[in-house]
């Protein structure tokens, strides 16, 4: 795949994100639906079009089909942050956060103040990182 038909199938799913989220919010689900449908069909393996049906599957009360989708983004693509998101929120009694339809409803992670480095013998020690 070139970079441009990377660019370009980013801005596919991205617009389906954005149409989606249009959608669910004034609750026309048949839309939300036929224009998750229709993009599973063309990207079969990305995890964006499952992680919107479950959001849109929660949205109608049916939650155990929306883990099922949650599953399935994360299966895909464990990287994909809004999955995780979608998984924590919904998936526990204390969730932290909303419903993520894209990375951009998804808080960003502090880095961490230690980093791995390994001695003489391979041995990796966590070591506060100098954050002075």
């Amino acid at each position: 795949m070139t970079t441009q038909e990377r660019a370009s199938r980013s801005m596919q799913l991205q617009a389906l994100c954005d149409g989606v989220r249009k959608y669910a919010k004034a609750r026309d689900f048949q839309k939300c639906v036929a224009m998750i449908c229709q993009a599973m069909g063309e990207f079969p393996n990305a995890p964006e079009p499952h992680n919107l049906l479950g959001i849109v599957m929660e949205k109608e009360g049916d939650h155990a089909s929306a883990m099922r989708h949650f599953r399935a983004a994360y299966a895909l693509d464990p990287t994909y942050a809004p999955a995780r998101q979608n998984l924590d929120h919904y998936g526990t009694f204390y969730s932290r956060g909303g419903c993520a339809y894209d990375k951009s409803d998804c808080p960003q992670e502090a880095p961490s103040p230690y980093e791995i480095e390994f001695d003489e013998r391979g041995i990796g020690h966590a070591v506060r990182r100098n954050t002075k």
